[in-house]
């Protein structure tokens, strides 16, 4: 009998998913851990070395612990890489994670980040390019605790940048969702070359926040 290859990125499958209707924070957590945290290291080993050589900067994982929760359990979970070893918070970040009907790729802001305000004037000045350069078909969202996202070609980018840089709990992340159900997932080494294609896609963006 052939053995299976464990170190390879083998997709998502309906029982990943399935851990997000676990009742209690114990038990879903339990299956956080079992299920998805060791894909997750495996799209991480892969994923943090593309980002490294697209950024031409040595990257670092980071998988959510969701060490502050003590009563609810998280209706998502991810991983994110950054160029920052401690941490990923505060910094401009990449991040691949799950709701229980969807994958999501994402450049991520979150409201962490102590220099929002000059990374949205720096991308109010750039929106030109953002918007040619950027597929029409990726998504935003304003709150990464939140599954609501708009594409690119639907929002009024202008507008959500001004929120982002003026609003104090304001986010920004752009990349893309992925349907529970796409054939995509179930195949790992496509879902990595396409999380990948999208990375470099938004790579620009992300070099330009991190002059600021």
């Amino acid at each position: 009998m052939r053995r299976k290859n464990v170190d390879k990125f083998e997709g998502f499958t309906k029982k990943d998913f399935d851990t997000f209707t676990i009742e209690g924070l114990e038990d879903r957590m339990e299956a956080i851990q079992e299920r998805i945290q060791p894909k997750f290291q495996l799209i991480g080993k892969t994923l943090t070395e593309d980002i490294s050589a697209l950024a031409g900067d040595e990257m670092f994982l980071h998988i959510a612990k969701h060490a502050r929760r003590t009563k609810n359990p998280p209706n998502d979970t991810w991983l994110a890489i950054s160029a920052n070893k401690r941490g990923y918070k505060k910094h401009p970040h990449f991040q691949v994670g799950l709701f229980d009907d969807h994958v999501f790729i994402w450049l991520a802001y979150i409201y962490e980040l102590p220099n929002k305000k000059e990374i949205g004037h720096t991308f109010l000045q750039h929106i030109d390019d953002i918007q040619t350069k950027i597929p029409k078909n990726f998504v935003i969202s304003h709150d990464h605790t939140k599954k609501d996202a708009s594409t690119l070609g639907e929002i009024d980018l202008t507008k959500a940048l001004e929120r982002f840089r003026d609003v104090k709990k304001a986010e920004f992340l752009i990349g893309q969702h992925v349907a529970a159900e796409d054939p995509l997932l179930k195949d790992g080494q496509a879902f990595l070359h396409f999380a990948k294609n999208t990375f470099e896609a938004l790579m620009p963006l992300y070099k330009l926040s991190i002059n600021e």
